[in-house]
């Protein structure tokens, strides 16, 4: 597994972008934090769904480069592009209307336009970060990922240093607060995926596979193979990603103290995530790449490998989460400041919770990266539709306006939604481990 690492520190610095913009909301204070989480909330599982099915590439292209097929590897390097650019531009429209929807969802005026303020200009860079995932998925499946990952390190630190300076109006620049934070995530998605496509189109190792790189003439078999393989990838990742956000709808109805702390509750979570999620995407290449091969044993090796290594590096978040929940929150916000004592016990109490799904969450991205490897991508999305949304989101409407717990019971309908996933993804891989044929695969 000695992809695994790297793809785990790129999960993470992709995941620190993210953090560093929150953090910075947090200094703001707790109506920026909310009016940014909530624009964060609707970019995020539009980006999400987008990267879920340009994701496609890298078990396509590990299983054409296990076959030995080189004029595949090309041709699905290419439509992925085309992929990105189909599906960026109507994301976008609908990010331009933001203020629109979260107000038709309840959410309050102030919110709604602080929310704008960010989404007007993040939106600019939405295509961009799917041309990205394409050149990440790419050099993963070639099992040289490490280009990826010093990009993305590099674009932290831009993005760190374009927050402060726009954000509060640092060196002369004028104070743009949220709209500083929006701006400065167009800039860094832009950036990071022109710097990995130099790096890809001047690498002798890749010359073959990216020549006419941009050609204009389609190839609509291989573009029809991504979104067939792709679409349920993204609608998986959209119906957590939509869980969470839905979640945080459900926080501002209950107040914004609630909105406030589990914005900073997801952070960490979806930090710890960002583990399991990079164990899970290096077990999709292996399994792709064994399935091409046609290799059974192989298949089996990734996927529980992956699956017991995972499991065992959740311990770690799951213990910071439980015993060190007041320092976590300290990072985001002045724990001392007497105006933030409510939204500091509120997420204590969220961490808890969540300390207690870190293991249930760490195995149902594996499994499923597992089962993506096998191009089995449509059974797991009606697993994770079945358990997020006709088990989870149920429970945690329930438990926060129907039962005195309000916020901690909608983080206890999250934990059991992805305890459901879990468990029958498990169930599916243990099927297809056994019961799996190499001629009945198709490169």
């Amino acid at each position: 597994m000695k992809l695994a690492g790297p793809l785990v520190l790129t999960q993470l610095a992709v995941i620190s972008l993210n953090a560093t913009d929150v953090v910075m909301m947090g200094w703001l204070g707790p109506e920026f934090l909310a009016g940014g989480a909530l624009g964060n909330n609707l970019y995020m599982p539009l980006f999400l769904f987008g990267l879920g099915i340009v994701i496609a590439v890298a078990p396509l292209t590990a299983q054409a480069l296990g076959a030995g097929d080189s004029t595949a590897v090309r041709r699905i390097f290419r439509q992925g592009f085309w992929v990105g650019l189909a599906l960026g531009v109507p994301f976008s429209l609908v990010l331009w209307q933001g203020r629109p929807i979260l107000l038709l969802f309840g959410q309050s005026e102030a919110n709604a336009l602080l929310a704008e303020d960010y989404l007007d200009a993040a939106l600019w860079g939405l295509v961009p970060s799917f041309w990205f995932i394409v050149l990440r998925a790419f050099v993963t499946a070639h099992s040289r990922p490490r280009a990826a990952l010093v990009v993305t390190l590099v674009g932290v630190v831009v993005n760190a240093l374009g927050d402060y300076v726009l954000m509060f109006g640092k060196f002369g620049f004028p104070r743009l607060e949220l709209l500083g934070a929006g701006i400065t995530t167009a800039i860094v998605q832009t950036f990071m995926f022109l710097a990995l496509l130099v790096f890809v189109i001047t690498d002798k190792k890749f010359k073959e596979s990216t020549r006419a790189v941009f050609a204009l003439r389609p190839d609509w078999t291989r573009f029809r193979e991504i979104l067939s393989v792709g679409f349920p990838i993204g609608l998986t990742v959209l119906a957590e990603s939509a869980l969470f956000a839905t979640a945080s709808l459900l926080m501002g109805v209950l107040g914004t103290n609630e909105l406030a702390a589990h914005a900073v509750a997801v952070q960490c979570a979806a930090i710890a995530f960002m583990i399991p999620l990079g164990i899970g995407q290096a077990v999709t290449v292996r399994v792709g790449l064994a399935v091409g091969r046609g290799d059974r044993l192989g298949v089996g090796r990734a996927g529980w490998c992956g699956l017991g290594i995972g499991v065992c590096v959740m311990v770690i978040p799951a213990a910071l989460f439980w015993f060190s929940g007041n320092w976590l929150i300290g990072l985001y916000l002045d724990a001392g400041d007497a105006a933030n004592q409510t939204v500091v016990a509120y997420g204590v109490a969220f961490l808890a919770i969540a300390g207690l799904f870190q293991f249930a969450d760490g195995a149902q991205v594996i499994l499923v990266g597992a089962l993506r490897g096998l191009k089995d991508t449509r059974i797991p999305m009606v697993i994770a539709y079945f358990g997020y949304w006709i088990i989870g989101f149920p429970l945690c409407a329930l438990l926060a306006f129907a039962t005195p717990l309000r916020g901690q019971g909608v983080w206890i309908g999250l934990a059991v939604g992805l305890i459901v996933v879990a468990f029958l993804a498990g169930r599916r891989f243990l099927r297809r481990d056994t019961l799996w044929d190499p001629a009945t695969v198709r490169v």
